[in-house]
C-alpha cells in the first residue's frame, strides 16, 4: 500500500493520507485517501499480470475518453495506476435490488438502462479516439474488442457439454459461429464492459458509472442483453417481475435508435437479441459449468445471492426459448434435462425487492 501511495503522490504531486482499503480484486489494489487539500480522491493500482495490464489499459483508455465515469486526474503507465476523482459512497444498484424499497429499485433499473444507452449513442463516432488512447496507455495486450472471446468460447462449447454428458446437437458449431459478435461489426457502440449492478453508483446527481477495466466497443445488443437476462455476466442474478424486464430494455433501446435507426425494427431488434443472449449463455456455461460440480454462491461474500447452479440452470431454461437457433436451443433443454434436473436445487429466486410484502417508499 505505501508504494502505490507514493506512486500516486509523485502523479498528483501532493501528499496523500487517510487511506482506505475498498477491497480491489485479485488483479487490483482500491484505495480512497485524501489529499493535502482536503480532496477525495480514488487510487487504483494494477497487479502484472495479463489480464490486470488489460484492465490497466482498458481503464485509462476509457476513462480518458471522457464519455462517463469518475474524472481521470491521472496516470502512471509505468506502476501502472490511475488516480480518479471520488464519487462518494452512494449506493448502487445492487443495493438497491437486494434492499427493501421496490420503487426505488424500479427507477434504479430504469435508470441504469437508459444510462447506458445514451452512453452508447454518444459513443458511436469515437471508436477512433478510444484506438488512439489505447496505443497511448498500451501495456501490451489487445482490447476486448479484439480478443477472439466469442470465438473462443463456441470453440469450447461442445466440449464443455461433452465433458457434463450432454449431446452435442448437429448443427450447433454452425448456428454459433453464424452468430458471432451478435452484431458488433453493424452495430458497435462504447460500454465500461463491466456493468453489473455493482459498479453503477445511483447519487443525487444520477448515474454514475464505475470499474472500466472491459471498456470497448462491442455491440449494442451485447449490452441491451443485460436488461433482458438480466446481467449476463454478473453475480447478482435473480428473476424480475414480469413485465420488468421488456420495459428496461426498451429505455435502452429507446436511447440507441436514434443513431442506427434500424433498430426500431422489431426484426432486426429480435433477431440481434437472441444472438446476444445465446453468446452470453455460452459464456456463462462455459465459465461456470466446469465449477458446478460442487456449487457455491456466485460471489465471495455478498449475501443474499444466488448459487452457481440455480443461475445456470436458469439461463438455460430461459436460452431454450430461444426461436431461430433450433440446435443451440436444443442444446439448452439437454443441459437442463441432463444436467440441471439432476442438481434438485431451488429454482432462481426473484430479487429481494421485489418480494412480497416489500412496498418501500413509493409502495
Amino acid at each position: 500500500m505505501n508504494e502505490i501511495l507514493r506512486a500516486a503522490e509523485r502523479l498528483l504531486t501532493t501528499p496523500l493520507h487517510d487511506a482506505v482499503d475498498l477491497g480491489g480484486s485479485s488483479r487490483t489494489t482500491v484505495l480512497r485517501c485524501r489529499t493535502g487539500d482536503g480532496r477525495s480522491v480514488v487510487v487504483k493500482a494494477y497487479t502484472g499480470g495479463p489480464d490486470a495490464l488489460r484492465g490497466f489499459t482498458a481503464e485509462a483508455a476509457g476513462l480518458a475518453l471522457g464519455l462517463a465515469g469518475p474524472p481521470l486526474l491521472g496516470v502512471d503507465p509505468e506502476a501502472p495506476l490511475v488516480v480518479l476523482e471520488d464519487f462518494g459512497g452512494a449506493p448502487t444498484l445492487a443495493d438497491l435490488l437486494l434492499g427493501d424499497d421496490p420503487a426505488a429499485a424500479e427507477e434504479g433499473l430504469l435508470t441504469w438502462a437508459a444510462g447506458l444507452g445514451r452512453l452508447a449513442a454518444r459513443s458511436v463516432d469515437r471508436q477512433a479516439d478510444l484506438a488512439r488512447l489505447w496505443a497511448r496507455y498500451d501495456r501490451g495486450m489487445p482490447t476486448w474488442a479484439d480478443e477472439p472471446w466469442t470465438a473462443r468460447n463456441a470453440t469450447a462449447f461442445p466440449g464443455v457439454l461433452e465433458e457434463a454428458g450432454v449431446a452435442v446437437p448437429d448443427g450447433l458449431a454452425e448456428e454459433l459461429a453464424r452468430i458471432g459478435t451478435a452484431g458488433g461489426e453493424e452495430y458497435p457502440a462504447f460500454t465500461p464492459g463491466d456493468t453489473c449492478p455493482d459498479n453503477n453508483l445511483l447519487t443525487p446527481q444520477g448515474l454514475r458509472l464505475i470499474d472500466f477495466e472491459a471498456a470497448c466497443y462491442q455491440s449494442v445488443f451485447l449490452t441491451a442483453a443485460y436488461c433482458r437476462m438480466p446481467f449476463s455476466t454478473c453475480w447478482c442474478v435473480f428473476a424480475l417481475p414480469a413485465g420488468l424486464a421488456p420495459r428496461i430494455e426498451a429505455a435502452y433501446r429507446a436511447e440507441v435508435v436514434p443513431v442506427y435507426p434500424a433498430l426500431a425494427d422489431d426484426a432486426v431488434w429480435e433477431d440481434g437479441m437472441r444472438q446476444a443472449v445465446a453468446v452470453w449463455t455460452v459464456d456463462a456455461t462455459v465459465r461456470l459449468l466446469p465449477r458446478a460440480a460442487e456449487d457455491g454462491p456466485m460471489h465471495r461474500t455478498r449475501r443474499p445471492v444466488p448459487t452457481r447452479r440455480q443461475v445456470l440452470g436458469h439461463r438455460w431454461e430461459e436460452a431454450a426459448r430461444l426461436a431461430g437457433l433450433p440446435a443451440f436451443a436444443e442444446a439448452m433443454r439437454r443441459l437442463s434435462r441432463d444436467v440441471a434436473d439432476g442438481w434438485r436445487v431451488d429454482p432462481l429466486p426473484g430479487y429481494p425487492c421485489f418480494e412480497p410484502g416489500r412496498t418501500g417508499h413509493g409502495g
